[in-house]
């Protein structure tokens, strides 16, 4: 009698996933500096949109997002979970409070704009769009980005089978080389489907930023041990993927250029001033 395949369980939301959202302060100099900025005219239309100058970024990181903001004449403050991420940020000038944002306590404090770069899929989305409420000021502005990075097939098929070589366990080793953009417009649907649920916003908006960004071998193998699925692998296991993707970058030449999309979730907080 034939056996029926067993379905795979649904995997845990990433926000509760809190050993791999803290791992990535363990080299906060190498994030900083391998990790892209956001486009230009993302951060001006934020900044245009915000009713003042005040911002709270939410998972703040190293600080990529929020000198971009401080840059562009908003004064910014930062929530980070991982304390060596929160120290490096402040070394480099900017304000940072250590505190899972759903446990963070505003004391009274209130925001023009609410930004997330690359870090609310580590927040719970319901309760953190109930607190993106609380505290942003009416009017006031939640911006929630990230960017799409999927490399050209000759990149990630090598990636893809030496990750499932050597962490054959992890959530991640399932996914397929290349995912689909439209999965990733996916998850920012979802995402202003739990805005709306707050019953506190204005009907959320969608944005889309397309750009380019070339890298040379070492940038790229630079840039991979800073992302979720590489960040606690042992160094034995990191070695191997690096040197399948390290090798695959020298057969196209040396290098490649990635076409990023940046995707954003916008919605201004309903009431009156």
């Amino acid at each position: 009698m034939p056996t029926l395949p067993r379905e795979q369980p649904e995997p845990a939301p990433l926000y509760q996933a809190r050993q791999m959202a803290e791992s990535f302060g363990t080299d906060p100099r190498r994030y900083d500096q391998a990790r892209p900025p956001y486009p230009d005219d993302l951060v001006a239309r934020i900044a245009a949109g915000s009713p003042g100058p005040d911002v709270l970024d939410i998972g703040c990181g190293t600080g990529i997002a929020a000198r971009q903001f401080q840059a562009a004449g908003c004064t910014v403050l930062g929530v980070e979970p991982d304390a060596r991420m929160a120290g490096f940020a402040r070394t480099r000038g900017l304000p940072v409070e250590v505190a899972a944002f759903e446990a963070w306590e505003p004391a009274g404090r209130a925001f023009d704009a609410l930004i997330a770069a690359q870090s609310w899929h580590w927040v719970d989305p319901a309760a953190g769009a109930a607190k993106a409420a609380q505290v942003l000021r009416p009017q006031g502005l939640l911006a929630i980005f990230g960017h799409v990075f999927e490399p050209p097939a000759e990149v990630a098929e090598p990636f893809a089978a030496a990750y499932r070589r050597v962490a054959p366990d992890s959530p991640f080793s399932t996914q397929p080389a290349r995912r689909p953009l439209e999965m990733y417009q996916a998850g920012y649907a979802k995402i202003a489907d739990t805005i709306r649920g707050t019953g506190r916003f204005d009907d959320p908006e969608h944005w889309r930023f397309d750009w380019e960004r070339p890298y040379t071998r070492d940038q790229w193998l630079d840039l991979l041990p800073t992302t979720g699925g590489l960040t606690r692998l042992r160094p034995d296991q990191l070695a191997e993927i690096l040197g399948a993707v390290g090798h695959a970058i020298d057969a196209l030449g040396g290098g490649f250029t990635m076409r990023y999309t940046t995707l954003a979730t916008t919605a201004v907080r309903a009431g009156t001033p």
